[in-house]
């Protein structure tokens, strides 16, 4: 069987899905290729040479995020192209631009069963587009899903998701969870707080993510003005647009000292294991990597009630799943945090550890992603 994925978005948790999918994928023998671009995040290319070291056919092909026709029709024309000389089994495209690129040259070539990932659809994403834009993101998916043979959501939640859009067939949709390699976060061992910036003997979170709208770090800074958390101190994990803003609202809200931006990081297994509990305050999301790597580490979680978390947490009974997305509900889920016994955190955090476990390691995820695969070649 020859794969064939399509990538733009190499950002975040789309990016770690397709790295460890096609590395996973061809420890499994599968011979797989993949189209991607490395605009959005330079170090990317690192990643391309580490997975053709291990056997991927690696293709560089400078898509953009934002729609501009002309360089879309020639990226296009460059991926019927690759189609036709490689000759893949299935064309598996992830997110929104690959998304479509991926899908029109498949279908408008005749190679290929098409498989598509959305990590989201763009159409939901209503703090960041217009109506106008998300009218017209959902009319091309529309579209588009009448010529994808599966759509792949990575929780139960996104299936639900998809569902209510209206325009999927619940009989092309299959659910492959995210999966994650435990054993780094069960072996990590924290830093010191000082380390950190943040002071002894406090209740201290974790907010771990890009900074921008999507992942809500500022509501999450909007429920630590709230009354009752005088006393939790946040350390936020990443960089992105919405830093000098999010500065910038920690200190008129009075808050600045108890917010600890701590940047890019690689030792986030450790910073983890140095703070309290995992604070998720997303807008949206498809199965937050954060989540299921907070659970390997044992450490309960407090989310908001977004696609992935809101099952997961719930049902591995791992954390706290706030009833909104809003700083009140966050302010709430983390008074109920604070307020618990010590105990009750600490089964919480070893309830999740358990689950990921049995049910969101990387094999589970490749198993279901050759089970579908295996349905179309």
């Amino acid at each position: 069987m020859h794969v064939l994925h399509v990538i733009e978005a190499t950002i975040g948790g789309t990016r770690r899905h397709v790295v460890d999918a096609t590395r996973g994928l061809v420890k499994r023998g599968v011979r797989v290729s993949l189209v991607a671009s490395a605009l959005r995040e330079p170090r990317f290319k690192e990643d391309l040479q580490a997975l053709a070291n291990d056997g991927v056919e690696v293709f560089e092909l400078p898509m953009v995020r934002a729609m501009r026709p002309w360089t879309d029709v020639g990226h296009l024309a460059a991926l019927r192209g690759l189609l036709k000389r490689q000759r893949p089994d299935i064309v598996h495209t992830h997110s929104s631009k690959a998304g479509a690129l991926g899908r029109v040259a498949s279908w408008s070539s005749g190679v290929g069963a098409r498989v598509h990932t959305p990590h989201t659809f763009a159409f939901l994403f209503g703090a960041m587009f217009s109506g106008s834009s998300r009218a017209l993101f959902k009319a091309i998916e529309k579209e588009l899903a009448r010529h994808t043979d599966r759509f792949i959501a990575v929780s139960d939640d996104e299936a639900q998701t998809f569902e209510q859009a209206g325009f999927i067939p619940g009989a092309k949709v299959r659910v492959v969870a995210n999966g994650v390699d435990p054993r780094r976060w069960k072996a990590a061992r924290g830093v010191s707080r000082a380390k950190l910036g943040v002071p002894e003997g406090v209740p201290c979170a974790a907010v771990v993510g890009l900074l921008n709208v999507a992942k809500g770090q500022d509501l999450a800074l909007k429920s630590l003005a709230l009354p009752g958390l005088e006393r939790l101190h946040l350390c936020l994990v990443g960089i992105g647009e919405q830093e000098a803003e999010l500065r910038e609202l920690a200190r008129s809200l009075g808050v600045a000292e108890r917010v600890h931006f701590l940047g890019w990081r690689d030792d986030v297994p450790e910073v983890l294991a140095s703070v309290d509990f995992l604070l998720l305050p997303s807008r949206w999301e498809g199965m937050p990597y954060i989540v299921l790597e907070a659970m390997a580490a044992g450490k309960p979680i407090v989310a908001t009630p977004v696609d992935g978390a809101r099952s997961i947490v719930s049902h591995a009974e791992s954390g706290w799943v706030c009833e909104a997305i809003s700083e009140e509900a966050l302010a709430q889920g983390l008074r109920l945090f604070l307020e618990s016994p010590q105990g009750t955190a600490r089964s919480k955090g070893e309830r999740g550890r358990r689950a990921v476990a049995e049910h969101y390691t990387l094999e589970h995820m490749v198993d279901g992603l050759v089970k579908v695969y295996g349905e179309l070649a």
